[in-house]
C-alpha cells in the first residue's frame, strides 16, 4: 500500500494538510435553502422583540419608509417634474400598447396606476418607471389569443389575461422569496439582445395595421403571414380593406415625433421634447380629426375609452377555467421576460447613481405588484427602458416621480377620456414604432459574435425564432440554445498542464505562458470546471489517462530521464462541486495510476469537494494525499 512518509514531510506542510482535512462539516442543503429565504424576507432577527426592530423590518419590506423619512422640498420638486414628464409619454403608450395586447384602450391605463403605486411603496429602484411595455403586450395576446379569440369572447379573453397576470405575479413573487432568479438568467444576455430585435420588427409590423387603417388583418405574428396581410390589403383597396389617408396621418406624426427625439439628442436642455412629442401629436391629430370629420372619410379612431378608475376583477380571475393548465404555463414565461427586461434596467441605472439594486428584493415587488395589479383590471406591468430613460433625464429623485405619474393618469381617466374619442389610430402606431429603435442593438449583437459564437447562435437564434414562427417560439429556441451550450460545456470540460513559472511559486497553463517550467517525474492537472458530475467525470478521466501516455512518450522520445511520471497532482481549485459520479472517476482514476506505479494527490479543494471526498472515504484510499498548494504537494517527498 503506498503511504504518505510523514518524516520526510516538512512539518508545517503537514499541519496545513490537517487544516483542509479536519474542516468542519459545510451547510447543509436545507440549511441553505432557508438562509436564503430568510435573507429575502428580512436581514433582521427577532423581529418582534422591540418596535425598533419591527420599523426595522417593516422599512426592509417597504423602502418607501426609509428614503421617505429623508424626502425634502427639493427632491419633490424634480420628482414633480419628472412624473409630469413621464405621464406626457405613458398616457398615449399606454393606450397603444392595450391594443397591442388586444384589450381595450382602458386596460393600458389602468395597468399605469395600481402597478406603479404599488411599485414605490415596495420597489428599490430610484429611476425605474412601470407601466404596460410593447414586448409583454405582444407575448401576452400571442399566447392567450390561442386559447380564446379576442374578437369572438373579449370578456373570456380578458379573464384570461387577468389570470395569466396573477400567475406571472406568483411566479414572480416565488423566484424572489426563494431565491430562484438564476431560472430567468436561461434567457442569457445574448438571448435577449435576438429577442429584443426580433419582438421589435414583429411589433413593428403588427402597428402597419394602425399606420395604413387594414380593417382584415391576420392574427399571427410571424413576418411571412404579417407581410402576406399587408401586401394583400394594399393591392386591394377597392375592397375597402384599407385607407391611405391614415397613413399620411400616421407617417406626419412619426417623422415628427422621430425629428423630437433627434432635436433631444443633439441638445440635452431638450430632454422633455421627445417626452412630450407623443402627447402633443395625440391632441393634434385628435382636434385635427374632430374639426375636419375625417372619421367619416376612413380615419380609423379609438372611439369610446371608458373613464373611471380601475374597477376590482378578483371575480373575473378563474381558477376554474379549462384553460387553467395552459395559463399556469403561460405565467413563468410572462414573469421571466418581464423580470429580465426590469430588473436589467434597474440594475443600469442603479450603477450609474452608484448603489446596489438587489435583484431578489425587485423580484418580490414586481411580484406582489402584478399580484395586486391583476385584482385591478390591470395586465403584467414591469420597467420600462423607454419611460425610465425620461424619468432619469428628467432628473428623478425617488419612485415619487411613479406616484406622481399615477395620479396624472387617474386624473385622466377620471376627466380627459371623453376627448380622446376621435383619436387616430395610426397615431397609436406611429407611437409605437417610434419607440421601437431602443429595443435593436445592432452594435451588441455585433460584439456578442465577436467576443462568443455560441452566444451569438443564441442571439440569432431567438431572433428568427420570433420573426419566422412565433415569439413563444423564438423564446423557446433561446433557451435551448442556452441550454445546450451550458450542457455542452459542461460535458465537455477539459484539463490543462501546470508548470511553475520561473522565480515563483505560482503554477499556470503552459500552454498559455510557454516559460512555465514542469517539474520532473510529476504531471500537474488542473479539471477546467466548477462541477465534476455524470456529465463530464469520466471524459476528464479519460483525457487525464490518455494525457499522461502522450506525456512520457514525448518526454521518452526527447531522451528525459524522468521521463516516467510518478506523481499526478489534480488541482481541484476550480471545483465548486462534485457529484457520487466524480468519486466514482476518481477513484477509477486512483486504481489505473496505482496499477502503473504511479501516485495521486489533491490540491486545493474546495468545502464541499473535501467533504465529500472524506465522507466516501477517498482520501483514505490515496493515503491522505491532500495539500493546501500544489507547490506543498510537490515539496512532500513520497514513500514507494
Amino acid at each position: 500500500m503506498v503511504v504518505v512518509d510523514t518524516e520526510k514531510v516538512p512539518s508545517e506542510h503537514y499541519e496545513r494538510s490537517q487544516w483542509v482535512l479536519n474542516a468542519p462539516d459545510p451547510p447543509t442543503t436545507c440549511h441553505n435553502l432557508m438562509a436564503s429565504v430568510t435573507n429575502t424576507i428580512s436581514p433582521y432577527q427577532n423581529i418582534f422583540s422591540s418596535q425598533r426592530l419591527v420599523l426595522s423590518f417593516l422599512r426592509g419590506i417597504f423602502p418607501i419608509l426609509r428614503w421617505g423619512q429623508s424626502y425634502t422640498q427639493t427632491k419633490f420638486r424634480n420628482d414633480l417634474l419628472a412624473g409630469l414628464t413621464i405621464a406626457s409619454l405613458c398616457i398615449p403608450q399606454s393606450i397603444g400598447y392595450a391594443t397591442l395586447a388586444k384589450l381595450d384602450p382602458e386596460y393600458g391605463l389602468y395597468t399605469s396606476v395600481v402597478p406603479p403605486l404599488i411599485y414605490a411603496v415596495m420597489g428599490s429602484s430610484r429611476e425605474i418607471a412601470i407601466g404596460p411595455v410593447a414586448v409583454v403586450s405582444l407575448l401576452l395576446s400571442s399566447m392567450i389569443e390561442k386559447l380564446i379569440d379576442p374578437g369572438i369572447d373579449p370578456n373570456g379573453y380578458r379573464k384570461l389575461v387577468f389570470t395569466a397576470t396573477f400567475f406571472a405575479g406568483v411566479f414572480q413573487a416565488a423566484f424572489g422569496l426563494f431565491r430562484l432568479g438564476f431560472i430567468v438568467d436561461f434567457l442569457s444576455h445574448a438571448a435577449i439582445v435576438g429577442f429584443m430585435a426580433g419582438a421589435a420588427i414583429i411589433i413593428g409590423l403588427q402597428q402597419l395595421k394602425g399606420l395604413f387603417g387594414i380593417n382584415h388583418f391576420t392574427n399571427k405574428t410571424d413576418i411571412i403571414s404579417v407581410i402576406k396581410s399587408v401586401w394583400e390589403s394594399v393591392h386591394h383597396p377597392s375592397n375597402n380593406y384599407w385607407n391611405p389617408r391614415n397613413f399620411v396621418l400616421g407617417c406626419s406624426f412619426f417623422i415628427f415625433i422621430l425629428f423630437t427625439r433627434f432635436l433631444g439628442k443633439r441638445n440635452r436642455k431638450l430632454f422633455w421634447l421627445p417626452a412630450i412629442s407623443p402627447l402633443v401629436s395625440v391632441m393634434i391629430s385628435t382636434l385635427v380629426v374632430f374639426l375636419t370629420r375625417s372619421d367619416k372619410s376612413g380615419v380609423n379612431i379609438v372611439r369610446h375609452i371608458k373613464g373611471g378608475l380601475n374597477p376590482i376583477s378578483i371575480n373575473q380571475i378563474e381558477f376554474n377555467s379549462p384553460h387553467i393548465g395552459a395559463l399556469a404555463k403561460i405565467g413563468p414565461v410572462l414573469a421571466a421576460v418581464a423580470l429580465t427586461e426590469s430588473v436589467s434596467v434597474g440594475r443600469s441605472f442603479a450603477s450609474m447613481k452608484g448603489y446596489h439594486l438587489d435583484g431578489n428584493k425587485e423580484m418580490v415587488s414586481l411580484g406582489f405588484m402584478n399580484i395586486i395589479g391583476s385584482f385591478t383590471s390591470c395586465y403584467v406591468a414591469t420597467g420600462s427602458f423607454s419611460r425610465t430613460v425620461v424619468n432619469f433625464s428628467a432628473g428623478c429623485e425617488t419612485l415619487a416621480s411613479n406616484i406622481v405619474m399615477a395620479i396624472v393618469v387617474m386624473i385622466s381617466l377620471q376627466c380627459l377620456t371623453k376627448l380622446l374619442y376621435f383619436t387616430p389610430t395610426a397615431i397609436l402606431a406611429s407611437i409605437i414604432l417610434s419607440a421601437l429603435p431602443g429595443l435593436i442593438d445592432i452594435n451588441e449583437a455585433y460584439r456578442i459574435w465577436k467576443v462568443d459564437k455560441l452566444d451569438f447562435l443564441a442571439c440569432i437564434g431567438a431572433f428568427f425564432g420570433v420573426l419566422f414562427a412565433s415569439v413563444e417560439i423564438g423564446l423557446l429556441v433561446a433557451v435551448t440554445i442556452s441550454l445546450t451550450k451550458i450542457i455542452w460545456i459542461s460535458i465537455g470540460a477539459g484539463t490543462e498542464t501546470l508548470g511553475r513559472l520561473p522565480g515563483t511559486d505560482v503554477f499556470c497553463n503552459v500552454q498559455q505562458y510557454p516559460m512555465a517550467v514542469k517539474t520532473p517525474g510529476v504531471a500537474i492537472i488542473r479539471v477546467k470546471s466548477a462541477l465534476l458530475c455524470f456529465s463530464n467525470a469520466n471524459s476528464v478521466r479519460e483525457r487525464i489517462l490518455k494525457w499522461i501516455t502522450r506525456e512520457e512518450a514525448e518526454r521518452n522520445t526527447e531522451g528525459n530521464i524522468s521521463s516516467i511520471i510518478q506523481l499526478v497532482i489534480l488541482d481541484t481549485s476550480n471545483l465548486v462541486s462534485i457529484d457520487t459520479s466524480g468519486i466514482a472517476s476518481l477513484e477509477q482514476l486512483n486504481k489505473s495510476l496505482v496499477s502503473n506505479g504511479k501516485q495521486l494527490a489533491i490540491a486545493n479543494p474546495s468545502w464541499q469537494v473535501i467533504y465529500k471526498l472524506k465522507a466516501t472515504n477517498f482520501v483514505t484510499r490515496i493515503g491522505g494525499r491532500v495539500f493546501l498548494t500544489i507547490g506543498e504537494a510537490i515539496d512532500c517527498k513520497l514513500d514507494f
